[in-house]
C-alpha cells in the first residue's frame, strides 16, 4: 500500500475526486490553449480593476449617482454582498482547501499577470466578490443587475484567462458569492418582499399623457430633477413648484381644476395633500421627494418611473388613514401619532436638517434627547394614570423583517398600531434609538396592541405631539381613530 494515500479517505471518493481534478486541469490547458478575441487586451486589465473591490466601490458609486432610490439600495446591496463574501472567503475558504495555483507554463507571457497572488488557488475571491456583487444587486434591482452581470462574469473568467485559478476555483467562489447575497437578503429583505398587497383596487382616471394631473412640488425638497423627468414621461400634466409656505394655498387651487391631484415632496407636503384630497374626493398621486418618504415607499412607489405607468393605466388602490384631535387641533396622518420623546425628536431633526442633512440630523436630535434631563409623559387611559416615554401609533400595522426596519405590507388592515414604552428612572437607549426608527421591539418595558379608535385624557398643556413629521403642542383630551380605505393612491399593481 502506497504511503501517501490518506486512509480517512475511501477508496471511490478518492478516484471520483483524482477524476474531477484531471477534469478541471484539462478545461484550464484548454482555456490556456484557445485565443480569445481582445482578451489579452481586456481581460488582464479588468482583472487587475477588481483586486481588493475597487472595480466594484466604483461600479457602486456610479449606480448610486443615478439618484434613483431602488438604485442607491441595489448598490448599497452589492457592497454589503461583496463585503459578507470577502469576509468568508478570508476566513474560512481560504483556509479550509490549501490548493496550489497553476503552473503558468501553458499560459502566454502576454496574459499572465505583473503580480502573481500568493494565497491558495481555492476558492477565487474575484469570483465571489464579483458574483456577490452582481447578485445583490439584481436582488434589488434586475435592470442594474442585468447591466453589471456581464462585467461580473468576465472578471470571474479572467482569472481562468489570466491562469491564477482553475475553473473549479472560480466555479465554487462564485457559488459562495451568490450565497452571500442571499444571506444579506435573509437579514435585510429586499423592498419587492416586504411590498403591501395590491388591494383593495379601485377605479381611478386614467391619463394616458397625464392631461388632468395637477401636480404641487414642495420646491425646498429638492424636487425639480423629479418634476422634470415625470413631466417628459406625462407631457400632459400641470406641474406647479413652490415653496413651503405656499404649498398648502396651492394644493387648494389645484383641486379646483384636477381630475387627480398630485404632490411631490416629503411626507409633511404629502400629508398636507392627502387632506385636501380627502376633502375634494379626487385621487391622490404621490412621487417622493422628501428624506424618508415612508408612505411613498410602503405604497410601493419610488419613483417617476412607476408612478408614470401608474397614471397612465389607471392603477389605484385604497388605503387608510389615521385622523386625530386632540385639544383644538384635529389632523389627519399617513404614517404615525406620536407622543412623548418622538416629538422632541422631530423637533430637533428639523432645526438641524437644513444645515447638516436629514439622517445626521436625526442623529443629532437623538443624542440631545437621550442626554436631557426630563420627566416621563403622563397619560390616564381607562381611568388610570401611566408614566411613557414614548406612545407611538402608526397608521396600519409595522413589521419587522430580519434586520430591516418595520414596514407596513398592508396599508388598508383597518388598525392603528399602538406601541408604548413605560415611564421608568433610566429611559434605555435602545428604546430612543427604536423609536427614532419607528416600530419598536419588543422588551419589558413595552407594550404593543393594535387597535382601531384610541382615547387619552389628561395631558398637560403645551405636550408637544408629532404626526408625520410636524409638531404641535396640545393637552387635555386625545382621540385617535382609523378612517378604514378613505384615500384613493396610485400605485402600480404589476
Amino acid at each position: 500500500m502506497s504511503p501517501d494515500v490518506d486512509l480517512t479517505v475511501p477508496r471511490p471518493r478518492l478516484r471520483v475526486l483524482s477524476k474531477l481534478l484531471e477534469y478541471d486541469c484539462r478545461l484550464f490547458e484548454l482555456a490556456a490553449g484557445r485565443h480569445w478575441p481582445g482578451g489579452e487586451r481586456v481581460l488582464p486589465r479588468l482583472s487587475r480593476s477588481a483586486n481588493h473591490g475597487v472595480l466594484w466601490f466604483a461600479t457602486a458609486a456610479a449606480i448610486a449617482a443615478s439618484r434613483s432610490p431602488r438604485a442607491r439600495r441595489a448598490a448599497t446591496r452589492g457592497v454589503a454582498s461583496l463585503s459578507v463574501a470577502s469576509l468568508a472567503i478570508n476566513t474560512l475558504g481560504k483556509r479550509s482547501v490549501r490548493r496550489a495555483r497553476p503552473v503558468l507554463d501553458s499560459v502566454p507571457l502576454s496574459r499572465q499577470l505583473k503580480r502573481q497572488p500568493i494565497t491558495t488557488s481555492f476558492p477565487s475571491g474575484h469570483a465571489a466578490s464579483a458574483a456577490a456583487f452582481a447578485t445583490g444587486v439584481a436582488l434589488e434591482s434586475p435592470r442594474w443587475g442585468a447591466a453589471v452581470a456581464p462585467v461580473a462574469f468576465s472578471v470571474a473568467m479572467s482569472r481562468v484567462y489570466t491562469g491564477v485559478h482553475y475553473p473549479s476555483d472560480v466555479l465554487a467562489g462564485a457559488a459562495l458569492g451568490v450565497g452571500a447575497a442571499f444571506a444579506v437578503r435573509g437579514l435585510v429583505p429586499t423592498r419587492t418582499q416586504v411590498a403591501p398587497p395590491p388591494r383593495p383596487r379601485t377605479e381611478a382616471p386614467a391619463l394616458a399623457d397625464g392631461e388632468g394631473l395637477v401636480l404641487v412640488a414642495n420646491r425646498a425638497s429638492g424636487t425639480s430633477e423629479r418634476v422634470r423627468v415625470l413631466h417628459e414621461a406625462l407631457p400632459g400634466a400641470e406641474i406647479v413648484e413652490c415653496a413651503p409656505e405656499d404649498v398648502k394655498a396651492e394644493l387648494e387651487k389645484a383641486a379646483a381644476r384636477a381630475r387627480v391631484l398630485g404632490v411631490c415632496g416629503g411626507d409633511g407636503t404629502v400629508n398636507t395633500a392627502a387632506g385636501v384630497a380627502l376633502r375634494r374626493g379626487l385621487p391622490l398621486a404621490v412621487l417622493p421627494g422628501g428624506t424618508l418618504n415612508h408612505f411613498a415607499y410602503d405604497l410601493g412607489v419610488e419613483d417617476e418611473r412607476t408612478l408614470a405607468d401608474a397614471v397612465r393605466a389607471g392603477e389605484a388602490v385604497r388605503v387608510d388613514a389615521g385622523r386625530f384631535v386632540a385639544g383644538g387641533h384635529e389632523g389627519l396622518f399617513l404614517n404615525t401619532f406620536s407622543l412623548g420623546v418622538y416629538p422632541e425628536l422631530v423637533r430637533e431633526r428639523e432645526r438641524w436638517s437644513s444645515r447638516i442633512g436629514g439622517w445626521p440630523a436625526g442623529m443629532l436630535g437623538a443624542m440631545k434627547v437621550l442626554r436631557a434631563d426630563r420627566h416621563p409623559l403622563t397619560v390616564e387611559l381607562r381611568g388610570k394614570r401611566h408614566p411613557l416615554w414614548l406612545l407611538f401609533v402608526g397608521n396600519g400595522t409595522y413589521h419587522r423583517m430580519g434586520l430591516a426596519p418595520g414596514r407596513r405590507t398592508d396599508l388598508a388592515d383597518g388598525l392603528l398600531d399602538v406601541r408604548v414604552v413605560h415611564g421608568t428612572r433610566r429611559p434605555a437607549l435602545r428604546l430612543l434609538a427604536a423609536a427614532a426608527a419607528g416600530p419598536l421591539t419588543r422588551s419589558p418595558a413595552h407594550a404593543a396592541v393594535q387597535v382601531n379608535r384610541l382615547r387619552l385624557t389628561g395631558l398637560a398643556p403645551g405636550t408637544p405631539l408629532a404626526y408625520d413629521g410636524e409638531v404641535v403642542e396640545v393637552g387635555g383630551d386625545v382621540l385617535v381613530e382609523k378612517l378604514p380605505e378613505a384615500l384613493t393612491v396610485y400605485r402600480p399593481l404589476s
